[in-house]
């Protein structure tokens, strides 16, 4: 990846671990929408198009394991869930699907590659990309292939989908438009560098971090800038969360951004300056608050129209996944094995739950259950006690 960053002129913020770089003018306060119901079904690695990482929904204050899979090599990506079962897929090519009720087996195909992106449902196929920077559709009922695209880099990111077409970002610096039926190319946008995360919708645009330093918005009609670049103060890999006139994204220089979409304006930067902290994962926000997870396992709550930190939750060893929020916990899992729950008003432990191995995908949260995977490529579900 490349580290030249872009754009780092940008002021940084006053001498305060959790103060705005700028404020919002009264006339243009932006508008924010809520994290929605649950619908029983995680279908986007983020929970929705917007990235958000976040549903109403609270899960039961007592769960325990209903199931395990064990996969045959570690899992790198959260699970995706639909009515009927359960999608994963591990580091060496292996795609499986999952009876959501009892985590049997019902299908496997092995592309002998690498998967280090999660799958993504729609209209009966699954979409995934692989580390050859091949895409695939296969079929959710018995994992049949119905087409293939190849791109020329890595693909780090989940798919997406505006009306009948998918979005796939590349390393090789691309975001593609396929037809959803047959695969085919209906047009190409190109960053300055790699893009690795997964594009988040809103409307008919779409926005994508880049390695280049800049967030990218794209008309998903024309596949052309629907706005200039927004610059960023270095390299993200994080998907953007974008909460209706929000745009918020970390990146690996230690900062993060908000942005006012009508404005097109930077509304606030939070930067820790007592310690450099470094965003590799995406930001979970129910419309109030902001999570984010750094490299120096520090958990940060974040005012959403201010940027001012909340609280902060310091953990044994960093989490490489995104977090999510579901109603009045957030969901961290961590490096060293253990699913954390965080409370949302003031990020004190409440519940956890440890294995043997280590967390790097996230979680799918339904309704009533949680579903993660680990680099043992174990899956599990835990519903109600």
């Amino acid at each position: 990846m490349s580290v030249l960053a872009q754009g780092t002129s940008q002021a940084a913020p006053p001498p305060a671990s959790s103060t705005p770089a700028s404020s919002t003018p009264q006339d243009a306060q932006p508008q924010t929408v809520p994290a929605q119901p649950s619908t029983g079904q995680w279908l986007w690695p983020r929970g929705n198009a917007q990235g958000t990482g976040a549903i109403t929904n609270t899960l039961p204050a007592e769960l325990q394991v209903a199931w395990e899979f064990t996969a045959d090599e570690a899992i790198e990506g959260e699970p995706i869930v639909t009515a009927e079962a359960v999608f994963v897929a591990d580091v060496f090519g292996k795609v499986y699907a999952l009876s959501r009720q009892t985590g049997k087996l019902l299908w496997m195909k092995d592309y002998e590659t690498g998967f280090l992106a999660a799958p993504m449902v729609h209209q009966g196929k699954l979409i995934i990309g692989d580390v050859d920077g091949q895409v695939y559709a296969l079929q959710v009922g018995d994992g049949k292939e119905l087409w293939k695209h190849s791109t020329a880099g890595e693909i780090s990111g989940a798919a997406a989908v505006y009306k009948d077409s998918i979005l796939i970002a590349s390393q090789d610096g691309k975001l593609y438009s396929l037809d959803d039926q047959t695969g085919k190319q209906r047009w190409v946008y190109e960053a300055e560098d790699q893009i690795q995360c997964s594009p988040s919708i809103s409307g008919d645009r779409t926005f994508l971090g880049g390695c280049d330093a800049r967030l990218h918005i794209v008309d998903l009609k024309s596949g052309k800038s629907a706005a200039k670049s927004l610059p960023l103060s270095g390299p993200t890999g994080s998907t953007p969360a974008i909460c209706g006139d929000y745009a918020i994204v970390p990146v690996m220089d230690g900062i993060v951004f908000a942005f006012d979409l009508k404005t097109m304006k930077q509304l606030w930067a939070y930067q820790d300056l007592e310690q450099d902290q470094d965003y590799r994962s995406s930001a979970a926000t129910n419309g109030e608050v902001v999570i984010v997870s750094s490299q120096r396992k520090h958990i940060d709550a974040l005012d959403l129209k201010t940027g001012k930190r909340l609280w902060r939750h310091t953990l044994r060893r960093r989490s490489d996944a995104s977090p999510v929020i579901a109603g009045d916990d957030v969901w961290v899992p961590a490096t060293d094995g253990r699913l954390l729950r965080l409370s949302l008003q003031d990020g004190r432990e409440k519940w956890t739950y440890e294995v043997r191995g280590s967390f790097i995908g996230g979680v799918a949260v339904t309704g009533d259950e949680l579903f993660i995977a680990d680099d043992d490529g174990i899956v599990r579900c835990f519903r109600k006690k």
